[in-house]
């Protein structure tokens, strides 16, 4: 793949002109730094960096805000897709964002059904199969009130389902109301071909998380983590083309977190506990794409920083990111 790395100069320091992108800012893209990130102030320093729309949270769903949220969104021209948390056994907090969420001016919110990365947080198929069970509970609880609000909410794949799971959660829930919000990096660490997940997927999705990712071996697996956008072993073209042709008029938002690569154990015998039907051939698939495609660079190891020099790391990763995606994926 073509090296389309940044010298650190865009396009505001050479003309002077503000570059601007269709793509938005998710507010992970800022792990570490102390910047807003509620809605109403990330719109504001998205928008300063040239960036089309944010994904955050609302902050407070009080009146106020919330008006102050759609007049900043409407002056500003940007899209909004603020995060929801799917419901547990009582659905009024849910309905609470959604109406806010639809009231703020939002074109469709985003959730995730597990926080945190599957072969961490499950020790068994039981707990797998009951938290299986719980989601199939919140998607059923959640999609009423959806429809109610005709407000859309796109499902992250976020290292919980992989490929085969999220099409079956797909064919079961989905619908006008319920999509995918397409995370075109995540399930690299379940051992998924990206490109047949972005094709796959594309036409459920509702919002995208666009992302490029670097990995290399380690001992009990491999590595991974995100890097500036051309910088990795993506088809990031191709990816961005597939989604379009399925999806016209998604969005695509930019989740570029700095941070030090994780670890991705697919050697070792706990990461398969709720794999019991994973093939082979996903495993050696995944190793021989990390082996074809090294990093270009050094892996970062962001904790080694001082706080000043990750701040400005974020940022400028974020700005080569809005540069590659104007020059190369007519965003």
């Amino acid at each position: 793949m073509q090296d389309h790395s940044m010298t650190g100069m865009n396009t505001t320091e050479k003309t002077g002109v503000q570059l601007r992108t269709s793509m938005g800012l998710t507010v992970d893209c800022f792990p570490f730094s102390k910047r807003p990130k509620t809605a109403f102030e990330f719109l504001e320093y998205s928008h300063s960096l040239g960036a089309g729309g944010v994904e955050a949270p609302l902050g407070s769903l009080d009146a106020d805000n919330i008006r102050r949220i759609r007049q900043r969104v409407e002056t500003l021209g940007m899209y909004l897709e603020p995060w929801a948390t799917l419901p547990k056994g009582d659905a009024s907090a849910f309905e609470q964002t959604v109406r806010a969420a639809k009231e703020a001016g939002a074109r469709c919110l985003r959730a995730f059904c597990l926080g945190g990365r599957r072969y961490e947080v499950f020790q068994d198929r039981a707990q797998w199969k009951q938290f299986v069970a719980e989601s199939r509970a919140s998607l059923q609880m959640a999609l009423p009130v959806l429809e109610r609000h005709k407000m859309v909410l796109g499902l992250e794949n976020h290292k919980d389902w992989t490929l085969e799971e999220m099409l079956a959660l797909m064919r079961e829930f989905g619908g006008e109301y319920l999509g995918v919000c397409l995370d075109t990096g995540n399930n690299i660490a379940l051992l998924d071909d990206t490109i047949e997940l972005t094709e796959r997927l594309a036409p459920y999705a509702v919002s995208v998380h666009l992302k490029d990712i670097a990995g290399a071996e380690y001992e009990e697996g491999f590595l991974n983590v995100e890097v500036p956008l051309g910088q990795g072993m993506l088809d990031i073209k191709r990816i961005v083309d597939a989604i379009r042709r399925a999806r016209p008029h998604v969005k695509f938002t930019l989740e570029m977190m700095t941070r030090s690569p994780l670890k991705i154990p697919c050697l070792s015998p706990g990461y398969w506990a709720t794999f019991p039907n994973r093939m082979g051939y996903a495993l050696a698939r995944t190793l021989r794409t990390i082996r074809q495609n090294p990093p270009r660079r050094p892996l970062p190891e962001v904790e080694k920083l001082e706080p000043a020099a990750r701040l400005q790391l974020e940022e400028d990763n974020v700005r080569e990111c809005i540069l590659y995606a104007k020059q190369h994926l007519d965003l």
